[in-house]
Protein backbone atom coordinates (compact mmCIF):
# COMPACT_ATOMS: atom_id res chain seq x y z
CA UNK A 1 0.00 0.00 0.00
CA UNK A 2 1.38 3.37 -1.04
CA UNK A 3 1.51 5.99 1.71
CA UNK A 4 0.84 9.62 0.84
CA UNK A 5 2.89 12.45 2.33
CA UNK A 6 2.34 16.18 1.93
CA UNK A 7 5.07 18.69 2.78
CA UNK A 8 3.71 22.12 3.65
CA UNK A 9 5.37 25.48 4.06
CA UNK A 10 4.38 29.03 3.37
CA UNK A 11 5.50 29.75 -0.22
CA UNK A 12 6.02 26.20 -1.56
CA UNK A 13 9.06 27.41 -3.44
CA UNK A 14 12.05 25.98 -1.56
CA UNK A 15 11.98 23.64 1.49
CA UNK A 16 8.79 21.74 0.68
CA UNK A 17 9.90 21.45 -2.96
CA UNK A 18 13.30 20.05 -1.91
CA UNK A 19 11.52 17.49 0.28
CA UNK A 20 8.97 16.55 -2.39
CA UNK A 21 11.49 15.97 -5.17
CA UNK A 22 13.94 14.10 -2.95
CA UNK A 23 11.42 11.78 -1.33
CA UNK A 24 9.76 11.10 -4.68
CA UNK A 25 13.09 9.86 -5.94
CA UNK A 26 13.87 7.84 -2.83
CA UNK A 27 10.37 6.60 -1.97
CA UNK A 28 9.92 4.43 -5.01
CA UNK A 29 6.74 2.38 -5.01
CA UNK A 30 6.23 2.88 -1.26
CA UNK A 31 5.27 6.56 -1.26
CA UNK A 32 3.32 9.21 -3.11
CA UNK A 33 4.76 12.61 -2.28
CA UNK A 34 3.32 16.11 -2.66
CA UNK A 35 4.08 19.65 -1.52
CA UNK A 36 2.06 22.83 -1.17
CA UNK A 37 2.02 26.20 0.53
CA UNK A 38 -0.40 28.30 2.53
CA UNK A 39 0.60 31.36 0.46
CA UNK A 40 2.29 29.88 -2.61
CA UNK A 41 4.82 31.98 -4.45
CA UNK A 42 3.57 30.61 -7.77
CA UNK A 43 7.13 29.84 -8.88
CA UNK A 44 9.86 27.59 -7.55
CA UNK A 45 12.97 29.34 -6.31
CA UNK A 46 15.64 28.88 -9.00
CA UNK A 47 18.22 27.97 -6.33
CA UNK A 48 15.99 25.07 -5.22
CA UNK A 49 15.76 23.80 -8.78
CA UNK A 50 19.51 24.22 -9.27
CA UNK A 51 20.24 22.33 -6.04
CA UNK A 52 18.00 19.43 -7.01
CA UNK A 53 19.38 19.27 -10.54
CA UNK A 54 22.99 19.44 -9.28
CA UNK A 55 22.32 16.30 -7.24
CA UNK A 56 20.53 14.51 -10.07
CA UNK A 57 16.96 14.78 -8.76
CA UNK A 58 14.13 15.00 -11.27
CA UNK A 59 12.42 18.40 -11.26
CA UNK A 60 9.88 17.61 -13.98
CA UNK A 61 6.36 18.50 -12.92
CA UNK A 62 7.33 20.40 -9.79
CA UNK A 63 5.31 23.55 -9.24
CA UNK A 64 4.45 25.97 -6.47
CA UNK A 65 0.82 25.37 -5.50
CA UNK A 66 -1.72 26.09 -2.82
CA UNK A 67 -2.67 23.58 -0.18
CA UNK A 68 -6.25 24.31 -1.25
CA UNK A 69 -5.67 21.69 -3.97
CA UNK A 70 -5.49 19.09 -1.20
CA UNK A 71 -8.69 20.12 0.58
CA UNK A 72 -11.15 19.25 -2.17
CA UNK A 73 -13.39 16.20 -2.06
CA UNK A 74 -11.51 14.53 -4.92
CA UNK A 75 -8.02 15.32 -3.57
CA UNK A 76 -5.82 12.38 -2.60
CA UNK A 77 -6.15 11.44 1.08
CA UNK A 78 -2.91 12.06 2.96
CA UNK A 79 -1.44 9.73 5.54
CA UNK A 80 1.10 12.26 6.81
CA UNK A 81 1.41 16.05 6.62
CA UNK A 82 4.81 17.54 7.47
CA UNK A 83 5.16 21.28 8.03
CA UNK A 84 8.68 22.52 7.31
CA UNK A 85 8.46 26.21 8.17
CA UNK A 86 10.93 27.71 10.66
CA UNK A 87 8.95 28.59 13.77
CA UNK A 88 12.27 29.44 15.47
CA UNK A 89 12.47 32.42 13.12
CA UNK A 90 8.87 33.41 13.94
CA UNK A 91 7.67 32.17 10.57
CA UNK A 92 3.99 31.33 10.62
CA UNK A 93 3.40 27.66 9.88
CA UNK A 94 0.23 26.57 8.14
CA UNK A 95 -2.36 25.10 10.48
CA UNK A 96 -3.84 21.95 9.01
CA UNK A 97 -6.68 19.80 10.16
CA UNK A 98 -7.66 16.42 8.88
CA UNK A 99 -7.53 12.69 9.32
CA UNK A 100 -3.76 12.24 8.97
CA UNK A 101 -0.67 12.25 11.13
CA UNK A 102 0.76 15.76 11.43
CA UNK A 103 4.35 16.51 12.36
CA UNK A 104 6.63 19.53 12.25
CA UNK A 105 10.19 19.50 10.95
CA UNK A 106 11.32 23.12 11.26
CA UNK A 107 13.86 24.15 8.64
CA UNK A 108 15.48 27.53 8.05
CA UNK A 109 14.28 29.27 4.90
CA UNK A 110 17.19 29.33 2.45
CA UNK A 111 15.29 31.82 0.28
CA UNK A 112 15.51 34.33 3.14
CA UNK A 113 19.33 34.34 3.13
CA UNK A 114 20.83 37.67 2.16
CA UNK A 115 24.06 37.77 0.27
CA UNK A 116 25.51 37.04 -3.09
CA UNK A 117 24.54 34.10 -5.29
CA UNK A 118 27.24 31.94 -3.69
CA UNK A 119 25.83 32.49 -0.20
CA UNK A 120 22.35 31.70 -1.43
CA UNK A 121 23.48 28.51 -3.19
CA UNK A 122 25.25 27.44 0.02
CA UNK A 123 22.09 28.06 2.06
CA UNK A 124 20.11 25.82 -0.28
CA UNK A 125 22.80 23.14 -0.17
CA UNK A 126 22.77 23.17 3.64
CA UNK A 127 18.99 23.01 3.91
CA UNK A 128 18.83 20.21 1.35
CA UNK A 129 21.40 18.30 3.41
CA UNK A 130 19.12 18.65 6.44
CA UNK A 131 16.08 17.59 4.39
CA UNK A 132 17.90 14.50 3.12
CA UNK A 133 18.92 13.46 6.65
CA UNK A 134 15.31 13.65 7.80
CA UNK A 135 13.99 11.83 4.76
CA UNK A 136 16.54 9.06 5.24
CA UNK A 137 15.27 8.68 8.81
CA UNK A 138 11.68 8.64 7.53
CA UNK A 139 12.50 5.84 5.12
CA UNK A 140 13.93 3.88 8.06
CA UNK A 141 10.67 4.06 10.06
CA UNK A 142 9.57 0.42 10.52
CA UNK A 143 6.70 -0.65 8.28
CA UNK A 144 4.61 -1.65 11.32
CA UNK A 145 4.71 1.94 12.62
CA UNK A 146 2.75 3.13 9.58
CA UNK A 147 -0.24 1.08 10.74
CA UNK A 148 -0.11 2.46 14.30
CA UNK A 149 -0.79 6.19 14.14
CA UNK A 150 0.36 7.07 17.69
CA UNK A 151 3.63 5.21 17.11
CA UNK A 152 4.07 6.83 13.71
CA UNK A 153 3.50 10.28 15.22
CA UNK A 154 6.19 9.64 17.85
CA UNK A 155 8.62 8.38 15.19
CA UNK A 156 8.02 11.38 12.91
CA UNK A 157 8.26 13.91 15.75
CA UNK A 158 11.58 12.36 16.80
CA UNK A 159 12.90 12.81 13.28
CA UNK A 160 12.06 16.52 13.39
CA UNK A 161 13.69 16.95 16.80
CA UNK A 162 16.68 14.65 16.40
CA UNK A 163 17.67 16.15 13.10
CA UNK A 164 17.08 19.80 13.97
CA UNK A 165 20.70 20.52 14.82
CA UNK A 166 22.49 18.27 12.38
CA UNK A 167 25.72 19.29 10.80
CA UNK A 168 25.33 21.08 7.53
CA UNK A 169 28.60 19.85 6.06
CA UNK A 170 29.11 16.81 3.94
CA UNK A 171 26.61 14.71 2.08
CA UNK A 172 24.01 12.18 3.15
Amino acid sequence: MKRRILFLCTANSARSILAEATLRAWGGDRLEVFSAGSRPAGVINPHALAQLEAEGFDTEGLRSKSWDEFTTVDAPRMDVVVTVCDSAANETCPIVLGDFVRTHWGLPDPAAVDGDAGAQREAFRQVHHMVKARLQALLNVPAAAWDDRPTLKVQLDRIGCAHSGESTTGDV
